[in-house]
């Protein structure tokens, strides 16, 4: 041990730093892959192998510069919140509508059950009001809370004993916070008895039900009063045939295949391919005439199919009607996939980076077209430097805008966590501006955020260790985790139950809401290494912003109520 302890003091400051969130980083990884039963700590082993290294550090006269484990920490949570953003942004604003009200909700049912757990703790009698702050922000792994609790207590006149008492409460509780939480989860699960795969299948299908599933079907023109009406002219419930969401990719006249265009005059005996949802399909063959007896492939013929994505610039926020492809080129895109979901092609459909479009034509037409649309494999694979700074530094500025509520001592800020994640949704969702594309690349998006959050737990554990073993070992801190542990579970396992027993939710969705309302990563880094699935972390995107205020008004509440 004092060998180990002369290296790291000979160390320059920078290299000792590193070399410690080497050690402990790597150990904690491994630490969270042990599974006991199914059932391990995932990321949060990350927490405790730091909490190790931090006692033994204190132990062997080991410290570490504050300012620069507070930047590492701070910023290896941006690049987490940031990435989650990004990857949820495109779909957020229509789980907000979908389900923001219920998960809300939920948060809501947990944020106020913590609150009143702490206030009953304090009002029998049984922890003091310095201490039970403490215990409520480390209960609820919630840091801009105990900098709310400190500002609080000056406000109101606390001395400097109950002013030293939060802190340590904090850091005796903030471990099983975090550990809570992905007990809970595992609670949930192991009760309902849940299979993480089939709930991120149902998820899945569940979002896909939203989209009209798309389907083929060839239709033989057997109604003589459609014979020489443009493709383009014909008329279904919802409109015009193009905005009823058919798509017409192939024509069979004569023997011959070609592409339709809007203006094509239909014949009788021709065979239109037919793309879009089946009831629209059905009501296709009603107008027109019959199914046709066999495929109407592209084999044998000199039209060809492929899919082209969509990598350029140029055609970003465009239009499908706006490219004029079927004029120009003579081909005509039958599908659009975005994010795995199938989409119909209508004119008013504009593209995003990352659209995968099925597009049919001769070989040199979609050759041109391919062109247009970029099809670069190379650069789906690379991540945009200029947007990704540039986005973290509006997170960091809009965290640092101060909101002033009524009542309130001090103003609000949504901080690291809140601010970027924010401005990573909006941004997700918007997709581009001008020749800013903020797609980031499935691969590169995991691994930032697999970077981030353990260089946040290593920090914040090697930071509590110093204090963590000592307060427990004078027994002051004894009660305090006790507590700490009802006001953690309590409200995790209450609005667990709620969620899963009465509303019958998907199990992803509910470790989204339970880490979200908890404004825990690691609990959602948890979740989402349960399974490949973006449930969590929309749960958890729809929810955060509404629990970090009540969290940041929670200390502010209980002094008024309890002081």
């Amino acid at each position: 041990m004092s060998a180990f302890a002369d290296i790291l003091q000979a160390m320059p400051p920078i290299a000792r730093v590193v070399l410690m969130l080497g050690l402990v980083s790597a150990a904690g990884v491994a630490l969270g892959h042990v599974k006991i039963r199914g059932v391990g700590l995932g990321i949060g082993g990350v927490l405790f192998s730091g909490i190790a290294g931090g006692h033994i550090a204190k132990q062997a006269g080991v410290a570490f510069n504050p300012e620069m484990m507070d930047f590492i920490r701070d910023f290896g949570l941006i690049l987490f919140v940031y990435t989650i953003g990004i990857q949820v942004g495109p779909g957020f604003f229509a789980a907000l509508r979908r389900s923001g009200l219920a998960l809300n909700a939920l948060a809501l049912l947990m944020v106020v059950s913590s609150i009143l757990l702490t206030a009953l703790l304090v009002s029998s009698g049984v922890v003091s009001l310095g201490s039970s702050l403490g215990v409520f922000a480390g209960a609820v792994t919630n840091a801009p809370a105990l900098a709310a609790t400190q500002q609080v207590l000056k406000e109101v006149g606390a001395d400097a004993a109950v002013m030293a008492l939060p802190g340590l409460a904090f850091a005796v509780t903030y471990p099983f916070g975090i550990a809570g939480n992905l007990l809970a989860m595992a609670a949930v699960r192991i009760l309902f008895r849940i299979d993480p795969e089939e709930e991120a299948e149902r998820f899945e299908a569940s979002r896909r039900a939203e989209v009209s599933t798309l389907e083929t079907m060839d239709v033989a023109v057997r109604n003589p009063a459609l014979a020489g009406r443009a493709l383009g002219a014909i008329t279904l419930q919802g409109g015009l045939m193009c905005d009823a969401g058919v798509v017409a990719s192939r024509l069979l006249r004569d023997g011959t295949l070609c592409v339709p265009h809007g203006d094509t005059c239909l014949a009788t005996g021709d065979v239109l391919h037919l793309v879009g949802p089946r009831p629209r399909l059905e009501e296709m063959r009603a107008l027109l005439g019959h199914e046709f007896e066999r495929p109407l492939t592209t084999k044998g013929t000199d039209l060809k199919w492929e899919r082209i994505v969509v990598t350029s610039n140029r055609v970003l926020g465009k239009s499908i009607a706006a490219l004029n492809l079927q004029e120009a080129h003579d081909v005509v895109v039958s599908r659009v996939n975005r994010s795995g979901v199938e989409l119909v092609p209508n004119a008013a459909l504009k593209l995003q980076f990352g659209d995968i479009l099925t597009v049919i034509g001769k070989p040199d037409s979609l050759a041109a077209v391919a062109q247009i649309f970029g099809n670069s494999s190379r650069r789906l694979q690379q991540v945009e430097m200029i947007p990704l700074f540039l986005g973290i530094a509006l997170g960091a500025a809009l965290g640092a805008i101060p909101i002033f509520l009524p009542g309130m001592p001090a103003p609000l800020r949504l901080g690291l966590a809140g601010g970027p994640l924010i401005v990573a949704l909006i941004l997700g969702r918007i997709g581009h501006v001008g020749p800013l594309v903020w797609f980031m690349p499935p691969a590169a998006n995991l691994a930032l955020r697999e970077i981030g959050i353990v260089l946040f737990l290593a920090v914040l554990g090697i930071a509590s260790g110093d204090r963590f073993v000592d307060t427990l070992a004078s027994g002051a801190g004894w009660p305090w985790m006790l507590w700490g542990v009802v006001v953690t579970l309590v409200p995790l396992l209450l609005t667990g139950l709620v969620a899963r027993g009465m509303m019958k939710l998907n199990f992803l969705t509910i470790c989204g809401v339970l880490a979200g309302a908890q404004t825990n990563p690691p609990g959602l880094a948890y979740a989402n290494a349960l399974v490949a699935s973006e449930a969590p972390a929309l749960a958890y995107a729809t929810v955060y912003p509404l629990a970090m205020c009540l969290r940041i008004l929670g200390p502010q509440i209980l002094v008024l109520l309890l002081w």
